[in-house]
């Protein structure tokens, strides 16, 4: 009885610590660029791993109402990353809530009918806007690794080397090493670069000393959230492309644990996905994915009880629950996340393109769609005043670049796929009609 117990908890911070270095990474980078207190990232690192925990309780929890039943592991969304950032940057932090909560409420609405809404999210569509979302993301990478914008020492030869001896470490374990220490990479690199940086002065630990031993997670800690009109439909959006990548997760972890997928499960599933995100909102954290690292560990391992995943999300709330621990992530100094956000970041982009290779680029149609929505995506990014004498109305589609080029490679999709391919099949039965 006991070594099944101390099995089952050590498989469960096995899943821990695969999917941590992602869901702590994300609040700091964010939390950096929004420029928050040392008090304000350490709760955002806090609350953002409880919530992963219950993220992942709610989808492994199977019921009439939410929750997919398969050990599944939920994590904060990198394709937020970006979004948030320049949401943040325009309207504030409260609009970044109230964009989540609006965004969650409608995943909530359509969870029912988004497996009948996925014809109009191909690859070409998502693999646009994830590396559209990549590409904006370097601008903020490539500033953190001379020190952050701002920082008396900008671009000291200390930050640069601080940053590319992070990177080379990383790819040093990337290339050299295997299974669970390849997984967590990322984290083992932001642990020696912050060694590194400790003997040369660069690490202060003030934080971890002022943060107490437990808190209480905080609705609205950042204040009353706000609702403005394009940071709800960037929201949406990112959204969108997340139910996208975890129904491709659902059913990667359905044929491991040898279960068909129905239309309930994957409704179930996008509810559970829609209350963690309203959720996240509320408590000022993030909106919710499932995790494809863990799917990975799930097949590594072999084990596919739920109740490991239901371990592992226990771990989450409890570790979330006590600040110390939080703390001692936000003293990673901003060169070497830097150094760690090249290769994540990149690493988005490289997705985008991932998904993209399931494209047909031997279609015209497809190759415009690309071409137009990430050129228009990264063009409104590096000039943001060339929509500015449209209407406000417009401005809410042309605003942001990972707006206007989400939109752009939909409706091109709707206009050059479905539209003209219902037009082919019209003709075509025509033409069958005449032949009989």
């Amino acid at each position: 009885m006991n070594s099944n117990i101390i099995k089952t908890a050590s498989l469960g911070i096995q899943h821990v610590l695969a999917m941590y270095a992602g869901a702590v990474i994300v609040p700091l980078i964010v939390g950096g660029a929004l420029g928050l207190t040392g008090e304000q990232l350490t709760y955002l690192v806090s609350i953002d791993i409880f919530m992963c925990g219950i993220a992942t309780i709610l989808q492994v929890w199977r019921n009439k109402f939410f929750g997919i039943g398969l050990p599944v592991v939920l994590g904060c969304t990198f394709t937020a990353v970006g979004p948030m950032i320049a949401i943040g940057g325009q309207y504030g932090i409260s609009a970044i809530y109230g964009a989540i909560i609006a965004s969650g409420l409608f995943v909530l609405v359509i969870g029912k009918y988004f497996g009948k809404l996925v014809k109009f999210f191909p690859p070409v569509v998502t693999g646009s806007v994830v590396t559209i979302i990549g590409i904006t993301l370097i601008p903020v990478a490539m500033n953190n690794m001379a020190g952050g914008q701002g920082s008396p020492d900008f671009g000291s030869l200390s930050n640069i080397s601080l940053a590319f001896g992070t990177l080379l470490f990383i790819l040093f374990l990337y290339r050299f090493t295997k299974g669970f220490i390849r997984s967590i990479a990322i984290l083992l690199g932001l642990g020696a670069g912050t060694i590194a940086a400790y003997f040369m002065g660069k690490v202060n630990f003030s934080a971890v000393g002022d943060a107490s031993w437990f808190h209480i997670a905080k609705p609205f800690y950042f204040g009353m959230p706000t609702f403005e009109a394009t940071a709800i439909l960037t929201m949406i959006l990112v959204a969108v492309v997340s139910l996208v990548e975890s129904t491709g997760v659902y059913f990667a972890v359905g044929d491991i644990t040898n279960r068909q997928v129905s239309e309930q499960d994957l409704g179930n599933g996008y509810r559970a996905e829609g209350l963690a995100i309203l959720l996240g909102g509320i408590f000022n954290a993030f909106p919710y994915t499932a995790y494809s690292q863990n799917v990975g560990l799930l097949q590594l391992s072999g084990v596919k009880s739920k109740n490991v995943i239901y371990t592992a999300g226990v771990f989450l709330v409890v570790l979330g629950l006590m600040p110390k621990i939080g703390a001692l992530t936000t003293v990673i100094p901003a060169a070497v996340l830097g150094g760690a956000m090249v290769a994540m970041f990149g690493m988005v982009v490289a997705y985008g393109i991932k998904m993209l290779s399931k494209v047909e680029f031997a279609s015209q149609e497809n190759l415009l769609i690309i071409a137009c929505s990430t050129a228009m995506g990264l063009g409104v990014t590096a000039v943001p005043d060339l929509f500015a004498q449209l209407p406000a109305s417009l401005q809410i589609l042309t605003s942001n670049g990972i707006v206007a080029g989400s939109l752009t490679a939909i409706f091109l999709n709707i206009a050059f796929n479905i539209f003209a391919g219902s037009k082919k099949a019209e003709l075509a039965n025509l033409k069958e009609q005449k032949v009989s």
